[in-house]
């Protein structure tokens, strides 16, 4: 064998060696998030050019370009016993109801979820354009009532909306003013103290405080706790915001092929031993070992500590899950044999406070069921889950009457309680008076080879599905390139592309509004 052949079988050894290694990963949470993440490195192949010696190798003739596949062994471990966290798609009706997670917020091909929605063929209704007052709705299809049930006129919704854009738009000059953060609900008293104009009596009043029982929702948190200085701060994509007709759940199916997905393992412990291996305990006791872990259970769960860390966490990381708000949502979905209300996307009624006043989508002139679905967030979604189910649909029942008299009973009905499931603690996290300006940056930041994601570490797209999406191709990405550079692979090669399933189609967006 001459020198040139020695060369080319020991350089083919070593990557062979380095093609046959394997490392492994343990995702916790199947919610988009985790699925993400577990979904990108079960595919992680990688088109690698050879930089270091890449003189002396062309010289003697080797190739300088190559496929390189690094091995990732995934298991995924879930507390439920189904997929998707806080997205849950409901069949019981026989149609789908999203219990959770129901809006694409920003219905464009930017949102990242786009080309996979695309592929699968999923459609969307878009129940707002740009800039609605309401966030996920806009004034185009409703209908309100006052606690009597007497429809509020339609002119009046619309002024009083124009006046709560004039408040919102004026509390920037509060902001500017304090150097202190302060609630939005302050900031809205000090406004309409110094602007008369703007405030609102009787009727008109209690409209208001819809607007504001909607904004509310957004947030799900009651406005006193909403942080003044961080509550406009999200990059909201444009398009508007569009219900998956479908449910979120072929989204999560299609993510989820080939993962090793272990359902109804509740994560206890993570335990750091030594620099490059993780143990996950699981309640029964069972133990998992890799070398790297990617966390992405609610902030709700960590704030409470369900989860021991072995050593404890730093303080710069567990202050930034104390100091972020996790706020609730509840909706209450009913199931009617016939359709008695108006062909409008929302019923409401309005009351003297935020808490009194409700709000129903109406799914049957989204999708052609006929369900409605009561949605209540802060502190009335809380108070809903000390109820049982049978009351807590009553509650929603007693409000529909007023409005319909005529109105049917349910066949059916579900409540969500996503604030005391120990899963969850919570739906999504909200900005509160005082947060820290680097907060998300101490959420996100690994801790060695423990990789956070989640809705919760995504600043710019806090609380939605996408998000959520991103915060795990994120930590996917920041584990692999541990996992690379402890292989060598970083000092010696340069990675010109990522292969992962790519969804592309021909078709636009399925977006409609009827």
């Amino acid at each position: 064998m001459d020198f040139n052949d020695s060369i080319s079988g020991a350089f083919a050894s070593c990557i062979e060696l380095k093609q046959s290694s394997k490392s492994r990963v343990i995702v916790i949470g199947s919610g988009i998030s985790g699925i993400s993440a577990a979904h990108i490195l079960n595919n992680a192949d990688f088109e690698v050019s050879l930089l270091s010696s890449y003189t002396f190798i062309c010289h003697f003739g080797l190739f300088s370009n190559f496929l390189l596949q690094l091995t990732i062994q995934v298991v995924l471990l879930e507390s439920r016993d189904r997929i998707g966290g806080r997205i849950h798609t409901d069949y019981s009706f026989g149609c789908p109801v999203d219990m959770g997670a129901s809006w694409l917020h920003g219905v464009c091909n930017e949102n990242p979820l786009a080309p996979l929605i695309r592929h699968l063929g999923l459609s969307l209704y878009r129940t707002s354009g740009d800039n609605s007052v309401l966030y996920d709705h806009d004034l185009e299809s409703y209908m309100l009532f006052d606690k009597e049930g007497r429809q509020v006129p339609q002119q009046m919704v619309i002024e009083v909306g124009e006046a709560f854009k004039r408040i919102l738009k004026k509390t920037e000059e509060v902001r500017n003013e304090n150097p202190q953060d302060l609630s939005v609900l302050q900031a809205i008293s000090v406004v309409l103290e110094r602007h008369p104009d703007l405030r609102q009596e009787g009727l008109a009043y209690e409209v208001l405080q819809w607007f504001i029982c909607r904004m509310e929702a957004w947030f799900a948190a009651d406005l006193d706790m909403i942080s003044l200085k961080n509550w406009d701060e999200e990059n909201v994509l444009t398009g508007g915001h569009g219900l998956m007709v479908e449910g979120y759940y072929p989204v999560l199916n299609a993510l989820a092929k080939d993962i090793d997905i272990r359902l109804n393992h509740r994560v206890t412990r993570i335990s750091n031993v030594g620099p490059k291996e993780v143990v996950v305990t699981v309640e029964g006791g069972s133990r998992f070992v890799a070398d790297a872990c990617i966390i992405t259970v609610p902030i709700g769960v960590l704030k409470a500590k369900l989860i021991e860390f072995e050593p404890e966490l730093p303080e710069w990381k567990a202050s930034a899950i104390s100091d972020l708000g996790m706020g609730n949502e509840n909706k209450i979905a009913l199931r009617f044999d016939n359709v008695f209300w108006p062909n409008v996307e929302l019923l409401g009624t309005v009351a003297p406070t935020s808490y009194s006043c409700g709000y129903f989508l109406n799914l049957h002139k989204a999708t052609g069921h006929p369900v409605l679905v009561y949605m209540a967030a802060g502190r009335f979604a809380y108070d809903l889950e000390n109820l049982s189910q049978e009351a807590a649909a009553d509650i929603a029942m007693l409000q529909l009457k007023k409005m319909f008299p005529q109105a049917t009973q349910p066949v059916q009905y579900l409540v969500s309680r996503w604030g005391t499931d120990p899963n969850s603690l919570g739906c999504y996290s909200y900005d509160i008076v005082g947060k820290p300006s680097d907060i998300y940056d101490r959420l996100r930041a690994p801790l060695g080879n423990l990789f956070f994601g989640g809705e919760a570490v995504s600043m710019e797209n806090q609380g939605s599905v996408h998000g959520a999406y991103l915060s795990g191709v994120a930590a996917a990405e920041n584990c692999r390139n541990l996992l690379m550079e402890r292989r060598g692979f970083l000092d010696k090669f340069r990675m010109l592309s990522f292969s992962d399933a790519v969804f592309e189609t021909a078709f636009p967006l399925q977006i409609s509004r009827m």
